[in-house]
């Protein structure tokens, strides 16, 4: 495949709740790139790439780690669990790839730490059933919290100053340890020592990896190399711009490579908005187009929707064009990547949102209280199905008519041009358009 570089630096982002597809889409856009940046979350994203019938489920890595000639970089604006880089990096060289030079991880990047993890489970189950977010318990959002608080926070530059790590982590784990104790009756204290021992350790064993990326990432765009930015979850679960609460502690469109990644925003030359032929979410929140029947179930066995992450089945539902193309406003998307349209093979009509009915009105307007959507049906536009196994199509001319005719609307839809078809996991089940 060929034809990604003449984009220029790209950024790779989810325009739904996440799992769109984002790793097959970075593994596959890589052969023409030279650099691929992880900007932003944490171990709780889950991107899965399938390379010759062998699966590779990635939580903190870039996919392009797979590819020994492409440099993977994971930026400041990463929270980094080094018990799960340090997983991901054994497990894969026990697998036979390489991680080594080309593996570079931010000297500012935020640590996960045991009480990030505690502080998640302990804050969900206070919750009650009723008012969890459905977070992954990975600590991401109590480690941002951290960051943000400028109190609290720890980063990866701080594991190779003994003394410093272990005066700071006395003041926080005796916060913590009050804390917990106060909130949630938690009465097993952590222990300051053990946790600086450990991390210290883990400092040792990813030195070799730890720079300054944003100095290495503006250096290698000026020496004309070509840099991929890869999102992690999607732009609806963004901060600042997704169904709040129930969103993830970062910016998780495409607003958040530069910051996260340290270099200008005028580097970024095109956005590759990536979406499902149909929608999914995981956990708590809005979601006006989910399917709580034999039709969802089916979408989601046929899918095989089940978090990367969690394991957890995932809630599906028809496409939501007012959802996307709303995040694709935001992030500035050009170019569109349809993942999963085989999934939808055998169904005799698909049904995509073009707009939310509301006390008797009809919007396109994407509602910033979450709370909102409760007042929300959806209105739907009913297209003609197809058959076939699409897994077998790889140009565009060889898919359905009907198969056709609904990518070309869900482009239409969003306003973004249609650029990837996906019909299967495998590198050579992508159809690229432009």
């Amino acid at each position: 495949m060929s034809g990604f570089g003449s984009l220029g630096h790209t950024c790779v982002v989810g325009l739904q709740w996440g799992d769109e597809g984002k790793g097959k889409i970075v593994d596959v856009m890589l052969e023409d790139f030279d650099v691929v940046v992880r900007y932003g979350g944490g171990a709780n994203a889950g991107h899965t790439v399938v390379i010759g019938g062998e699966r590779f489920a990635l939580h903190q890595l870039p996919s392009g780690v797979l590819r020994p000639n492409v440099i993977s970089v994971v930026t400041g604006g990463v929270v980094l669990d080094p018990t799960v880089v340090l997983g991901e990096i054994s497990s894969l060289r026990g697998r036979g790839v390489a991680v080594g030079e080309n593996l570079r991880i931010s000297e500012r990047a935020h640590v996960v730490l045991p009480y990030h993890r505690l502080e998640d489970q302990l804050a969900e189950s206070a919750a009650g059933s009723g008012a969890r977010l459905g977070t992954t318990s990975r600590g991401i959002g109590p480690c941002y919290s951290d960051k943000m608080s400028r109190r609290y926070g720890i980063r990866v530059c701080d594991l190779y100053r003994p003394e410093r790590l272990r005066e700071r982590l006395g003041q926080v784990v005796a916060h913590k340890n009050a804390y917990f104790r106060a909130l949630f009756d938690h009465r097993q204290p952590l222990d300051a020592e053990q946790i600086a021992r450990e991390y210290l350790g883990f400092g040792e064993q990813l030195r070799p990896f730890v720079c300054d990326t944003a100095t290495l990432l503006n250096g290698l765009i000026g020496d004309g190399r070509r840099v991929l930015f890869e999102g992690a979850q999607g732009a609806l679960l963004d901060v600042d711009h997704g169904t709040y609460p129930y969103v993830t502690s970062s910016n998780a469109g495409a607003g958040g490579a530069c910051s996260g990644a340290g270099v200008p925003p005028t580097v970024i030359r095109a956005t590759m908005g990536v979406v499902k032929a149909y929608s999914t979410r995981v956990g708590a929140g809005p979601f006006p187009t989910e399917l709580k029947d034999a039709t969802g179930d089916e979408i989601r066995e046929r899918g095989r929707e089940y978090g990367t992450t969690t394991g957890r089945p995932r809630r599906c539902g028809w496409f939501d064009a007012v959802a996307a193309r709303y995040s694709a406003m935001v992030c500035g998307a050009t170019d569109l990547a349809v993942m999963h349209l085989d999934t939808l093979s055998e169904f005799d009509a698909i049904s995509v949102c073009v707009g939310y009915a509301q006390r008797g009105n009809v919007s396109n307007r994407f509602p910033a209280d979450a709370y909102e959507f409760d007042e929300i049906q959806p209105v739907y536009e009913t297209l003609s199905g197809w058959s076939g196994d699409l897994g077998r199509c790889r140009r565009f001319d060889e898919l359905p008519e009907n198969a056709r005719r609904y990518v070309q609307r869900l482009s239409e839809l969003l306003g973004v041009r249609l650029s990837v078809i996906s019909v299967g996991p495998q590198r050579d089940q992508t159809m690229l358009l432009t």
